[in-house]
């Protein structure tokens, strides 16, 4: 997707997707197990396969389940053929967030997403749940799983940056600028981590697949437990367009 060019100069929101935006409903974490149990591999405990949420499949299956390089792209293909099939239509927009787009939108940001899912999953989920037509740009992993180098959440965060005209040249990843324009929100450390990178502000919230601590030891910005709470952590952190409506009245002081 492209960004409105009418809109180039206004302040960016980017999200993450899974356990952000969209509850996976045991999806993913159903799954895998599902998709290990059919290759005869041993399957983690719950709080393992929960960790599992958030970095990219190919990673988490290797590291945290084990699962040896040379069978990676058989399970993979076996748990996106049935996340396809049904853990797609159990996925569940979080209470709020569709409310939240349309304010964040009234307000004049524009809206990105930052995924490390493939871009293509990630723009089919983005339609099967109705979010897709709120976002300027969707960026996301690469859809050839078999990368042996995956991008990273900075990578993607700084590809939706560029995108969206925010892109600068600090060794972090943007201007100076940049970092007064744009906020990352996100559920996992490596959302936090990639807005650090990026010299952005990172809005953690707790609705998602974090550990204890896992977002403040990550360094958000924030934590936040409701749309609510997100909508006035955004205008405290990243102002809105100067022309925009009043928000005094739609975020929660």
């Amino acid at each position: 997707m492209t960004v409105d060019t009418f809109h180039s100069a206004a302040p960016a929101v980017l999200f993450d997707l899974d356990g952000t935006l969209v509850d996976p409903a045991g999806a993913i974490t159903g799954g895998i197990t599902q998709a290990l149990a059919q290759h005869a591999l041993p399957i983690p405990p719950d709080a393992a396969l929960r960790s599992m949420v958030g970095p990219p499949l190919a990673q988490s299956l290797g590291a945290v389940a084990g699962v040896p390089a040379d069978r990676l792209a058989a399970v993979i293909a076996t748990y996106r053929e049935r996340y396809r099939a049904e853990g797609m239509a159990a996925s569940r927009v979080y209470p709020g967030v569709a409310d939240l787009l349309v304010r964040l939108r009234e307000h004049g940001y524009r809206l990105a997403v930052a995924t490390q899912k493939p871009v293509g999953l990630a723009t089919e989920l983005l339609a099967a749940t109705g979010l897709l037509d709120a976002f300027d740009v969707v960026h996301g992993s690469s859809d050839d799983e078999a990368d042996p180098v995956p991008l990273t959440k900075t990578q993607i965060v700084a590809a939706a940056l560029a995108d969206l005209g925010l892109a600068g040249t600090r060794a972090a990843g943007t201007s100076a600028t940049a970092a007064h324009r744009a906020v990352m929100i996100g559920d996992r450390q490596h959302d936090m981590l990639g807005a650090a990178e990026n010299g952005l502000p990172g809005i953690g919230v707790a609705w998602g697949f974090a550990g204890d601590r896992e977002l403040v030891d990550a360094g958000a910005t924030v934590v936040v437990g409701s749309a609510r709470e997100l909508e006035s952590a955004v205008v405290r952190l990243v102002a809105p367009p100067a022309d925009a409506p009043s928000v005094s009245g739609g975020a929660v002081a």
